[in-house]
């Protein structure tokens, strides 16, 4: 048995005391900032089903909101990508899944790692039909990956970027944002088909998922 002075005793409680003390109020940082993300993420995500039900073209009515699904939350598909511009490239019609053709140009190429895999993503800027010259200032980042057809959109799935959101040449590219072609809830549109250059030899199992109203008809 170990024995202690009462001195020493009341130091060690102390220490120990103060040990616990600090130990959980890291915990509580790490647990703040955690929440801080998933709460992020979740305001987002109820600003886009605010914005798809009062779309015009109402690709989701309110009575089907319910029938939206998305992954949970996981900061590691955040990632931070090096951008690469590829100035000088062709425009060239892109098919969609009404049968349309949309002209898009490749601006650059994004180059990352997710779960451990290099991987990279194409990036492009709508143009306008007549003109051939931007619109707007989105840059364009459709993908598909392993998920399509078992638990996402078969068509794939997009990102948007801006020009505000690119340091220098590295730019945040969270999946956890990535959302569903207009395609995915219903006929009538004209939803660009990712090309196969941007197809993840990967499950990115963040973001939208199937639509179930979808699943269930």
């Amino acid at each position: 048995m170990y024995y202690c002075s009462p001195s020493l005793g009341r130091k060690n409680n102390n220490n120990m005391k103060h040990s616990f003390l600090l130990l959980g109020f890291l915990a509580l940082v790490v647990c703040a900032n955690a929440q801080t993300y998933t709460d992020s993420i979740n305001q987002y995500r109820q600003q886009y089903v605010r914005e798809l039900v009062h779309d015009p073209k109402q690709p989701v009515k309110p009575a089907d909101v319910r029938f939206l699904r998305f992954y949970k939350p996981d900061s590691t598909y955040r990632v931070v990508a090096t951008y690469e511009e590829t100035p000088g490239r062709e425009p060239f019609l892109v098919p969609t899944h009404s049968g349309k053709e949309k002209p898009f140009q490749q601006c650059g190429v994004l180059t990352f790692t997710l779960h451990d895999t290099d991987l990279t993503l194409h990036v492009y800027r709508l143009l306008n039909m007549v003109n051939g010259k931007p619109l707007g200032d989105e840059y364009f980042v459709p993908f598909s990956d392993l998920t399509n057809y078992e638990t996402t959109y078969a068509g794939g799935r997009y990102i948007d970027l801006r020009s505000t959101d690119f340091d220098g040449n590295k730019v945040v590219l969270d999946f956890n944002k990535c959302y569903n072609p207009y395609c995915a809830y219903g006929d009538g549109f004209s939803c660009p088909i990712p090309p196969r250059e941007n197809f993840l030899h990967i499950e990115v199992r963040a973001g939208d998922r199937m639509f179930a109203k979808l699943m269930n008809e």
